[in-house]
């Protein structure tokens, strides 16, 4: 196995390790959304990123940069440190990157005319609307929203909310999942349609708190009010009992993603741990002598390499045999990254004492979006269940 990076992958780290210490760090003092809107400093980073060719990296194949999973894992891990900041800034910011691979790999030609190439270019947001608060939404199929055929028209009818981006004043788009047949296959009943924002019917009832956090920086959650929603039938996305099987195409590169980002976040957090534990001086010797803060520290260490290099054989995985063949490094790290770097940023928020839960430091802002995401595209028992069925299947008799 070789662990170096190729070229390609070192120049655009090289480039990406400069951007941030120019343009993303210097900025987050000052990264913050009056509100629910964008944050005024985020037009000037986008037009700093484009210039510096660090644009949609995400996206493989024509429509972005053409990198492979492995080649964007280092990438979008140097995004993780400032989460914020820097993922927005160079349009590699959830959901639109789900989105924009969804429209990518199963919009009509129109949609990604309308749609696709305004999200490439930065211009609109958008939201995807599955999340409901009546039913348990870790199970997909679940969902109660109706999308119901109306001659050349669907209806939609549904209440979701945690929508993520749905109060950015930007967001312009929605992909919404919901029933289109009650009466088919469980998972044939779903599908997925674009929802214009100011379409009659659509209203964003109100903004919704992560621990407290606006998330305004990427535009916010919503709860949001389908009403008799009338949109053409184009609108569709795919084919009638296709939604469930597109969202699980959607949730994979995004649950990777989530990951990437996160070992980012977790180095740091680590980062910032080993500097403060030098600089105080409690009961006469520095935190760094202590053996508690010694151990933080090794562990956190320890637990970064393991997420790592779980998250690069997933990523490896995702190029070579696709996204279905690496299913289950998929669901490992889902389970396995958030919770680690929920563990290792909560170290560090101890080593700051009250400082760690303020504003002058960056780690309860880091240590909400961990914490969010052992729940968002999934709850960690869910992937739980899934993994050990399919560990269990091959234990079976007859199988």
């Amino acid at each position: 196995m070789d662990f170096e990076y190729d070229a390609r992958t070192e120049d655009y780290r090289k480039r990406l390790l400069a951007f941030m210490d120019e343009h993303v760090y210097p900025a987050e003092a000052t990264f913050h959304s009056d509100g629910w809107g964008p944050p005024a400093a985020l037009e000037g980073l986008k037009a700093a990123a484009k210039e510096a060719g660090l644009w949609n990296l995400f996206l493989p194949g024509e429509h972005g940069a053409g990198l492979t999973n492995l080649q964007y894992a280092p990438l979008a891990e140097i995004t993780g440190r400032s989460p914020a900041v820097a993922p927005p800034a160079l349009n590699c910011a959830a959901p639109d990157t789900g989105n924009m691979e969804v429209l990518a790999d199963f919009g009509t030609d129109e949609q990604k005319e309308r749609w696709l190439k305004p999200l490439l270019a930065g211009e609109i947001r958008s939201a995807f609307a599955m999340t409901e608060p009546q039913v348990a939404s870790s199970d997909a199929t679940n969902i109660g929203t109706r999308i119901d055929r109306d001659g050349d028209d669907y209806v939609i009818n549904g209440h979701k909310f945690y929508i993520t981006g749905a109060m950015n004043p930007n967001c312009k788009i929605f992909i919404v999942m919901g029933k289109t047949d009650v009466d088919a296959p469980r998972h044939l009943q779903q599908s997925q349609i674009l929802v214009p924002r100011d379409t009659p019917g659509v209203t964003v009832k109100r903004g919704m708190t992560v621990l407290g956090y606006t998330d305004g920086d990427h535009g916010g959650h919503a709860e949001v009010i389908f009403e008799n929603v009338r949109v053409p039938a184009t609108n569709l996305i795919g084919e009638e009992g296709g939604g469930f099987a597109i969202s699980q195409a959607r949730l994979g590169p995004g649950r990777i993603h989530h990951c990437m980002r996160l070992i980012g976040m977790a180095e740091r957090a680590l980062e910032l741990m080993c500097t403060r534990a030098l600089v105080r001086t409690p009961f006469g010797k520095p935190l760094a002598e202590q053996g508690v803060i010694q151990d933080w520290i090794a562990e956190s260490r320890v637990r970064i390499e393991q997420a790592r290099l779980l998250v690069l054989k997933a990523a490896w995985l995702m190029d070579t045999v696709g996204n279905r063949g690496a299913h289950t490094e998929i669901q490992a790290i889902k389970i396995v990254v958030p919770s680690a770097v929920e563990w290792i940023v909560d170290k560090a928020i101890q080593t700051h004492g009250a400082a760690g839960l303020g504003q002058d430091f960056p780690l309860a802002g880091l240590f909400a979006s961990a914490r969010m995401l052992r729940l968002a595209d999934g709850p960690d028992e869910v992937h739980k269940r899934s993994l050990a069925h399919r560990e269990l299947k091959r234990y079976r008799s007859g199988s």
